[in-house]
């Protein structure tokens, strides 16, 4: 079958429809009327003889072929929009207003100190700043871009690997003169161990130790459960255990000797921040100008703590 531009135009509404989740909202993203948007995937799936959705008045599904189609199209199409805007990006203006959704130890400790050089170099840029857990629906939530901790699921999504962050095993000096320093990451099992929810899975996340190839797993207790990590951290300030924490968020702290960090010969544990945004195609020049002072930002931060 030869490749024309009504195919590739109506690949492009299709990719829209299954993206936004409707014909109208995919209507407002491309220009188009919802009726415009429902005759190009009824001629789409006229010209290739299958059925691609299953509609009703409330919901659209994919069906199998579908499915298969979008599946091996989209990157097509994404490599295509992105080539476009590096040829047309110089002439595009940043302007409007952004939805970011930021994990709050990146909004707090790696994005808030840099945001007036954001202002000076896009004036007409205005950010709506929501600090969320790692977990959500970006596209039900109006979203434009989000930051997040965590492995990020297979989706649709386009993620960009922003850093990585040792996880650090940490007391307050009061706690540990009161119960003992472990001197070992197995003696956890008499201490007073603060869990942390994972957002993702909605469980505590399990505590590990890595050094080189070794992974070691340990079982741990404690009186607390939290699922904030500022919280977690204040807690373990005031000397409520032992807390398993990221060095982003803690790094004042431990120069300050407001904590201790237990292990630092088991150095190898580390987790990913993530820079995501709802769709791969059609990315606005204020979404990718956010994208990029998102990763200079953490770029610098990464130097700066190598020079320390």
């Amino acid at each position: 079958m030869s490749l024309d531009g009504r195919l590739l135009s109506r690949m492009s509404v299709l990719a829209a429809v299954i993206e936004v989740g409707s014909f109208s909202r995919a209507g407002e993203v491309l220009g188009l009327s919802a009726s415009g948007v429902s005759r190009s995937v009824a001629r789409l799936e006229e010209r290739l003889g299958v059925r691609l959705l299953n509609r009703t008045t409330r919901t659209l599904h994919l069906t199998g072929e579908g499915a298969r189609l979008y599946e091996r199209a989209v990157p097509h199409l994404a490599g295509i929009e992105e080539a476009a805007s590096d040829v047309a990006g110089s002439s595009v203006t940043v302007r409007g207003n952004l939805r970011v959704s930021l994990n709050p130890v990146f909004a707090r400790h790696v994005l808030a100190p840099r945001l007036s050089e954001l202002s000076e170099r896009f004036p007409g840029l205005e950010l709506t700043v929501l600090q969320h857990s790692d977990a959500g629906d970006l596209v039900a939530e109006g979203i434009d871009v989000a930051v997040r901790f965590g492995p990020q699921p297979p989706s649709t999504m386009s993620s960009r690997l922003l850093l990585e962050t040792r996880v650090l095993t940490v007391a307050s000096p009061s706690y540990l003169a009161r119960h003992g320093r472990p001197k070992a990451p197995a003696k956890l099992k008499d201490h007073d161990c603060i869990q942390y929810i994972d957002p993702q899975r909605g469980k505590p996340f399990a505590w590990e130790f890595h050094r080189g190839r070794e992974v070691l797993p340990i079982a741990t207790t404690g009186r607390f459960t939290m699922a904030d990590a500022d919280t977690m951290i204040q807690a373990c300030v005031a000397s409520a255990g032992v807390a398993q924490v990221l060095a982003l968020s803690v790094e004042r702290l431990i120069a300050e000797g407001a904590l201790v960090d237990l292990f630092p010969d088991w150095p190898g544990e580390t987790f990913p921040l993530y820079i995501i945004r709802p769709s791969r195609r059609l990315a606005p020049a204020a979404v990718d100008a956010f994208l990029q002072f998102c990763r200079e930002v953490c770029d610098a931060h990464l130097r700066a703590r190598k020079a320390t």
